[in-house]
């Protein structure tokens, strides 16, 4: 079974693009207000570094694993993903939603944005290219679980699929299943396996092999 849950996007969101025209209007728009005095190159690589390494899918991999500990602020996550995540001191903005949304051994969540690329940035940072792609936008509602397999996972035809598609209004964030064999193991052990592919819906945590031995 698969559910594809579309979002109408506002007059001002983004329209479909191909990624080489998206960047060539970037690269002219960075030029021109570089010319114009009122950004600097240093300006962009700071933005860059900040959403690569302070913004970035590491803030989402440790609010999975506080939820996968504690089952109370994992109740308060899906209820309020948003407040949830400030509750951890992480910023989000109050201007876009964001659902967040289980996946178990029944069901199993996947993220797309079949009109542009809509994303929840400041939990995940940078959208990866495919996810911008048209044929990942697209093939993802019609055939997810052959996307999936292409991505590495492969689901038992019991388990669910859920296409989720985001907007300029909510976005969504996976909490994917905690792995057996993450028995007694820290936060910061369960982040370190939590990969934004993950919380997309195209992965799932792997526990590594030298954890068993």
């Amino acid at each position: 079974m698969t559910k594809h849950d579309h979002h109408e996007h506002g007059d001002h969101s983004h329209h479909p693009e191909a990624p080489s025209d998206i960047e060539a209007r970037t690269l002219a728009l960075e030029s021109l207000l570089i010319e114009k005095g009122l950004l600097t190159s240093e300006d962009v690589d700071r933005i860059i570094s900040a959403y690569e390494h302070d913004i970035g899918p590491m803030i989402g991999a440790r609010v999975v694993a506080h939820a996968w500990v504690d089952l109370d602020y994992r109740a308060r996550l899906l209820n309020d993903g948003p407040a949830a995540i400030r509750e951890l001191g992480y910023d989000y903005p109050a201007s876009t939603g964001l659902a967040v949304l289980e996946s178990t051994k029944e069901v199993h969540h996947m993220v797309v944005c079949t009109l542009c690329s809509c994303y929840p940035w400041a939990v995940l940072g940078l959208p990866p290219t495919w996810y911008k792609s048209a044929p990942y936008r697209s093939r993802a509602v019609v055939e997810p679980r052959k996307v999936l397999e292409e991505f590495g996972v492969a689901l038992p035809a019991d388990v669910s699929v859920n296409v989720w598609d985001s907007s300029s209004d909510l976005r969504y964030m996976v909490l994917p299943e905690r792995p057996e064999g993450t028995e007694g193991w820290t936060e910061e052990q369960l982040a370190a396996i939590v990969s934004r592919d993950c919380m997309i819906g195209v992965a799932r945590p792997q526990v590594p092999a030298e954890a068993n031995r």
